[in-house]
């Protein structure tokens, strides 16, 4: 796999990912709940069940990345001759300490929604955003600075495989923010029910633990090679 073949594969990342977060958006994300607020959520709820199927399919697609990367490396092919490792920046740490926080923010969110406490509920939901979007600067503060590395030039397929890692994780949670966007927008100008946000925060938080745990498997990867 070439570096054009890696920029051609993150073009379909980009097709993928739009078509699938078009339906991880869809009406049934924000399905107003007929249950009690201490009731569990049925399995077999649509938005649910729309969530890990989304899942599985992202999970081929970050699969697939990886298994290039690791081929690419020559990993079962012989050497090759035109890859040089990249020194990744430290701020990669620094975001990693991010996306960890804003996970946390929305499990704190999550746990508010279920006992009720609209308020807490709403501040976790939203320093966890403002964490993701933090993350996100600091990727692209990341990408800068690989810039200014020795080993950055066009044709050394590592750096391409850098910028298609991150880029397509990076959109995976661009996604996320438009849905947490809405349901910010539906918890703020009023007081909700809790049961008329419980399910948005509820896979929003599911969301964002799978891209989190998403990108420690290729921060793991990316200082390892």
């Amino acid at each position: 796999m070439s570096a054009t073949a890696a920029y051609i594969a993150l073009a379909t990342g980009i097709l993928v990912w739009a078509l699938l977060v078009r339906r991880f958006t869809a009406k049934p994300w924000e399905a107003v709940l007929e249950r009690g607020i201490g009731d569990d959520l049925p399995n077999s709820a649509p938005a649910r069940v729309g969530l890990w199927v989304f899942l599985a399919v992202v999970t081929s697609l970050f699969a697939l990345f990886m298994s290039a990367y690791y081929m690419r490396m020559g990993h079962g092919h012989g050497a090759v001759h035109d890859w040089s490792t990249l020194a990744e920046p430290a701020v990669l740490w620094v975001n990693s300490l991010l996306l960890i926080l804003a996970s946390a923010s929305m499990q704190w969110s999550r746990a508010n929604i279920t006992r009720g406490q609209i308020a807490r509920a709403r501040d976790g939901l939203l320093i966890g955003g403002l964490f993701t979007i933090a993350f996100l600067g600091g990727q692209l503060y990341a990408w800068r600075e690989v810039r200014g590395l020795d080993a950055f030039t066009p044709g050394n397929p590592a750096v391409a495989f850098f910028y298609v890692l991150t880029a397509v994780h990076g959109l995976h949670l661009l996604g996320g923010l438009f849905v947490w966007a809405k349901t910010l927008i539906r918890i703020s100008p009023r007081r909700p029910e809790p049961i008329d946000v419980r399910l948005s925060i509820e896979l929003c938080t599911v969301y964002w633990h799978y891209l989190l745990f998403v990108w420690i498997g290729l921060f793991a990867l990316l200082i390892a090679t």
